[in-house]
């Protein structure tokens, strides 16, 4: 079902930017967000982390998911038109597969329900840089970069290949975005 805008009659569109660690996802949102002036939701999981002190648990991943559905919950009565999501649940999902072997079933009923309308899958063609945080480099972002991509098709999910500087990339996301919007007839969002 389409969600509608509290203030309007006007469908909200939902714009994922995911990929494998270090693909640009955070520049791009935030990138994104600026151009269309529109709401753009942060990447949850990487300060939560980051703040544990600790390693992370299944339970901090399941609760990081469960913030992820709920940011974009809260955007929903909030007229916004275009919103940016930093990361989404199909990463989380990928993560529990990777790390766990299982993921929680309100997940993938959570996906199953189609609240992205564009998924934006960032290519691992710029350099990774390792952090605290960050744990999978070298082969291991290809590996993930297939993962993201079957499971987007797996889910009958919309998306494109981001590929490219950071310039290119932004200038990608663009094109995609403003075709989709001229597709389903959101001309006026088109910048």
């Amino acid at each position: 079902m389409e969600k509608r805008t509290a203030e309007s009659n006007t469908p909200l569109i939902r714009v994922a930017i995911t990929g494998p660690e270090c693909t640009g996802k955070t520049i791009l949102t935030d990138q994104l967000s600026g151009y269309y002036h529109a709401k753009g939701i942060p990447e949850f999981a990487r300060d939560y982390v980051a703040g544990l002190n600790r390693h992370y648990t299944y339970q901090d991943v399941e609760h990081i998911a469960r913030v992820q559905r709920n940011q974009v919950r809260d955007i929903e009565n909030q007229g916004v038109r275009l919103l940016f999501i930093d990361t989404y649940l199909v990463v989380t999902k990928i993560w529990f597969e990777v790390v766990y072997h299982q993921v929680p079933q309100w997940i993938e009923e959570e996906l199953h329900r189609k609240q992205v309308d564009l998924f934006l899958l960032c290519s691992t063609d710029i350099p990774w840089t390792p952090d605290p945080v960050r744990e999978n480099g070298g082969e291991m972002r290809e590996v993930l970069f297939s993962m993201y991509k079957d499971e987007l098709e797996r889910l009958g999910s919309r998306y494109v290949i981001i590929v490219g500087s950071e310039e290119q990339r932004l200038k990608n996301a663009v094109n995609a975005i403003n075709a989709f919007l001229q597709e389903i007839g959101q001309q006026e969002l088109i910048k």
